[in-house]
């Protein structure tokens, strides 16, 4: 029997018609797939190991020469990589709680037999299919200091105007002073500016997470509810012990997506910031643009968008060990 499953092939047992049938169907199936693998071949495969191999050069406007790990070297000892590291980290903490937090209530509650519930996922929805820079041009409208709709407010109601985006100092410092307190520098919080951003995100982004935490909402037997209230169960234990456990597929799915979308976020900060100010807005992403566009050194942009990768990977490795094996799949 070993020998058999060794030998084993996939044509193994038919007829000589058989096994053209089956060929001729591979044949066809391969056809069918060679314009996605042309296609990702050319814009997708052939494009990273080319920025790869760019990435082993001193490169700058022409090549240069060869310099093998040396950009990854000088990556790793860079402020600014470390720097613009630490903001892309609290850009995924301000923005990725807050999109799961409010995506799961406002899906929890758009799943009751409300009136208008229709109308109310598609207004939910409506962000996340608006183009991202024109939502950002709006935003930034919102937060301008001189004329923006959230200053106009705020002097309106008597209150002192913010400067948003053009605020460097962090949020919990600026909450300390407001009572006359003092806060050491590294307790002192992300930016006021990227705090500003990342709201930006998590109404562009809630919409999706909406959509598809009512997809597992939905996937939920509802003989469970029914039996649970039979028991006894009020609300708040029919949520914690039926609707998140059974939701953890969904909530482990958006996490993973979601905080990928985020360390790869470039179009709001761009449009909003431009990494400022004083670079407190500035991603990894944001510096590999300027590394590789604006400074055109093109072999050491590549080598810190690969460790940009590579953390990527490292991050949703260590997410699926430590996080997937939580997950309840049934």
């Amino acid at each position: 029997m070993t020998a058999r499953a060794i030998n084993w092939t996939p044509t193994a047992g038919m007829s000589a018609a058989g096994r053209r049938r089956y060929w001729r169907g591979t044949g066809i199936a391969y056809l069918y797939l060679s314009p996605a693998v042309l296609l990702l071949t050319v814009f997708h495969f052939f494009p990273g190991f080319y920025a790869l191999y760019i990435s082993t050069w001193r490169w700058g406007i022409v090549q240069e020469r060869w310099v093998g790990l040396e950009n990854y070297v000088r990556a790793l000892s860079d402020e600014a990589f470390w720097r613009s590291l630490g903001v892309t980290v609290w850009y995924v903490l301000l923005a990725i709680p807050a999109e799961m937090v409010l995506g799961l209530l406002i899906a929890y509650l758009l799943f009751q037999p409300i009136r208008g519930r229709s109308a109310y996922r598609t207004l939910y929805f409506l962000p996340y299919v608006t183009s991202s820079v024109a939502a950002a041009i709006v935003w930034a409208w919102l937060y301008n200091n001189e004329y923006g709709l959230l200053n106009s407010l705020l002097k309106g109601a008597g209150l002192p105007a913010g400067r948003w985006l053009r605020e460097s100092s962090g949020v919990i410092e600026l909450f300390a002073s407001n009572f006359g307190l003092s806060v050491p520098g590294w307790l002192s919080g992300p930016s006021m500016a990227l705090a500003a951003v990342s709201a930006m995100s998590v109404w562009h982004y809630i919409g999706f997470h909406v959509v598809i935490f009512l997809a597992g909402l939905g996937n939920i037997p509802r003989e469970l509810y029914e039996a649970a209230r039979m028991d006894g169960a009020d609300e708040g234990q029919v949520f914690r012990r039926i609707t998140l456990p059974l939701l953890s597929p969904t909530t482990f799915f958006l996490g993973t997506v979601s905080t990928i979308g985020a360390l790869q976020a470039f179009n709001q900060i761009y449009v909003m910031t431009n990494g400022g100010p004083l670079d407190t807005t500035r991603t990894l992403l944001m510096l590999v643009f300027r590394t590789f566009y604006q400074q055109t050194r093109v072999g050491y942009g590549s080598a810190m968008a690969f460790l940009l990768t590579f953390l990527i990977l490292l991050l949703t490795l260590v997410n699926f060990r430590l996080v997937g094996r939580r997950v309840h799949y049934d």
